[in-house]
């Protein structure tokens, strides 16, 4: 048996076909959505995942402004830049791009984005709403998870799900979307983690098994049982002489080792990355069909 590829860029593909009915009804009701991104120095990554966001923006018919800063930018001067977006009444969600220097506090500058403007579902208010299943907006990465399972055919609802990780940007805040009672959630979560004794105790027991570690081909195939879906969320670079950068990207998972025991695998690149950008937008659309009384279709 070799598993059945979820392919993220199709699934993604589909969701900005949807977002751009939606943008077009905010639109009509004299609301443009927005996406303030700033970016702070010149890490290669960063401005290659705010290059994608503003393509995805345009594609959906939204506007989207990236605001630059260099490196040496103070923490008091960007928390005014954010104030001011905060204040300005045509922007509808607001990012800032992470990682930040050293001598800037990701966490002060967080928490200083608006709730209601917070389309990343970083600020604590908007954690806690998660927890309690009323959340404004859930966390990018982990709601494209769910959605890369719904729309594959593999709804949690039912299902055990272990999640290898306990992030507060994917593994904790996955968790607590599946365990909600809701249409595509309603599943019985199990967390593994550092602390975790016999990982594969866990893992062996899993319909649904997502690999959120950050470690290269953590998750091995006698770690799988057959016919589980597997999620990859891991994005590692390891050196490859053979590519002209010098390095390839690899999951968290032994992909090809694992594609012959699982029913369902996310693939790296190309299962879960795409998402990640796209449910962005999703939730900068969701906040802008508030402020144009648009009853939101998510």
């Amino acid at each position: 048996m070799t598993a059945r590829l979820i392919n993220g860029a199709e699934v993604a593909a589909q969701i900005r076909e949807e977002l751009k009915g939606r943008v077009k009804a905010c639109i009509a009701r004299g609301v443009t959505p927005m996406l303030n991104v700033v970016l702070v120095g010149e890490d290669p990554a960063s401005i290659s995942y705010v290059t994608s966001k503003a393509k995805g923006a345009e594609e959906v018919g939204m506007r989207e402004e990236t605001v630059r800063l260099p490196a040496n930018t103070a923490e008091a001067e960007l928390l005014k830049v954010i104030d001011g977006m905060n204040r300005d009444a045509k922007v509808h969600g607001i990012l800032v791009q992470l990682p930040l220097p050293a001598s800037i506090g990701e966490k002060k500058v967080l928490d200083h984005i608006l709730p209601s403007k917070d389309v990343d579902g970083f600020h604590p208010m908007n954690v806690g709403k998660l927890l309690i299943g009323e959340p404004d907006f859930m966390p990018c990465t982990p709601h494209g998870v769910q959605q890369l399972l719904v729309r594959s055919g593999n709804n949690p609802e039912g299902k055990h799900v272990v999640i290898c990780g306990r992030s507060n940007i994917v593994g904790k805040p996955l968790a607590a979307i599946l365990v909600q009672k809701k249409k595509g959630a309603n599943a019985t979560v199990t967390m593994c983690h550092t602390g975790t004794r016999d990982v594969s105790k866990y893992t062996l027991q899993a319909d649904i098994l997502v690999a959120a570690m950050g470690v290269p081909k953590a998750i091995t195939a006698d770690m799988v049982r057959p016919g589980t879906v597997v999620i990859d969320v891991g994005v590692n670079r390891i050196v490859d002489p053979s590519r002209k950068t010098g390095f390839r990207l690899v999951g968290d998972v032994d992909f090809d080792a694992v594609k012959e025991k699982a029913s369902f695998i996310t693939p790296v690149p190309g299962g879960v990355g795409p998402m990640t950008v796209t449910m962005l937008l999703v939730n900068t659309v969701r906040a802008a069909e508030r402020k144009a009384g648009v009853v939101s279709a998510d």
